[in-house]
């Protein structure tokens, strides 16, 4: 990797997790870079949403690396919502980025997960973009680390929150690494095999770290000899384990809308906003025959659901054509849905 590239990576993972201001994941509003934007041009780094003085100036010197981060930016809110739709906290509100609500502003279990996988994600889709040649010049070699700075006092536990699970983001797309294959030979014979070690989808690295999510850990910021560190705050015998995600304050059960702690509820509030849309974010589906946390006892918090018709068009007759192409006919064909009350 040349040395510019490299030591912006350095940069930008040491910033993007700057935790004064919730700064470490206020680089997602990337995502919200319009298609039209060239970002070939040091001035456009200014039009770039989320991001602060200094990594905007290492973006003016690696315009190169800009549209793969922004790729990541688009990738983490993508998959976060796909990851947590069965789930009261659908990750709805990091779409909001960068000015999120306390869900995502404070050290809750919620804020650990989008951590870990915002880092995953910017190590995943530089790794991809690597491996298929849109990134010159990368190579095996390693990122230097660099110390954390603060932005204000009484963040230091917040700090070591988010660094901790950070790492367990990278370790857990680390660990994914799997074993491909491919066979050469004559006939299709395998008498010379070449493997190499490949990344996992992103999608599936998020929900090793969902079920890392749901059984966080609780942790306080405890005095230990002449220094602080985070340790659970039931068990605190042990120390964190490197491998499991941590938070430090409560999540509400986000049944009921409330902003303030940054809950947008699960009932169905299309009767006063909108009628004509009951599938919108603002809509919970819930599934009447499951039994998980998508079912309509859970996800309705006990609330009761309605239901409602929906019409779906969908491809079908299809035939292949020889060769080589295939026709549907489009066909239509209503379902019943359930929203929270």
């Amino acid at each position: 990797m040349k040395p510019s590239l490299r030591f912006f990576l350095a940069g930008f993972l040491l910033l993007i997790l700057q935790t004064g201001l919730c700064y470490g994941i206020k680089w997602i509003a990337l995502s919200k870079t319009s298609l039209a934007l060239a970002l070939n041009q040091t001035q456009h780094c200014k039009q770039l949403e989320g991001l602060v003085v200094s990594q905007v100036q290492l973006c003016r010197s690696n315009l190169e690396l800009m549209q793969t981060i922004i790729q990541a930016a688009r990738e983490v809110i993508k998959t976060c919502r796909k990851t947590f739709s069965d789930m009261r906290w659908n990750c709805s509100s990091i779409e909001l980025a960068p000015n999120y609500l306390l869900d995502l502003d404070r050290g809750t279990r919620e804020s650990a997960f989008v951590y870990a996988l915002s880092a995953a994600a910017i190590s995943h889709t530089i790794a991809r973009a690597c491996t298929t040649g849109d990134l010159p010049g990368c190579s095996c070699g390693p990122i230097p680390d660099a110390p954390m700075k603060m932005k204000k006092s009484g963040s230091q536990a917040n700090k070591l929150m988010h660094l901790h699970n950070s790492e367990v983001g990278r370790q857990v797309l680390k660990a994914s690494l799997e074993m491909k294959c491919k066979c050469h030979g004559v006939s299709g014979s395998c008498s010379i095999k070449t493997c190499w070690k490949g990344l996992q989808e992103l999608r599936d690295i998020a929900l090793d770290l969902k079920t890392k999510y749901l059984s966080a850990t609780k942790v306080v910021h405890r005095p230990m000899g002449t220094r602080k560190y985070l340790v659970p705050k039931d068990i605190d015998i042990r120390p964190v384990k490197e491998t499991e995600l941590i938070y430090l304050q409560s999540s509400p059960d986000f049944c009921m809308k409330n902003e303030k702690v940054g809950s947008h509820g699960t009932q169905d509030r299309s009767a006063w906003r909108e009628r004509e849309n009951p599938r919108s974010q603002y809509s919970r589906q819930c599934n009447k025959t499951s039994n998980g946390s998508d079912s309509c006892d859970l996800m309705c918090c006990g609330r009761g659901y309605n239901p409602y018709m929906d019409k779906v068009v969908e491809r079908c007759h299809c035939k292949y054509h020889w060769c080589c192409y295939v026709t549907c006919k489009k066909c239509e064909r209503t379902v019943e849905r359930y929203v929270c009350k």
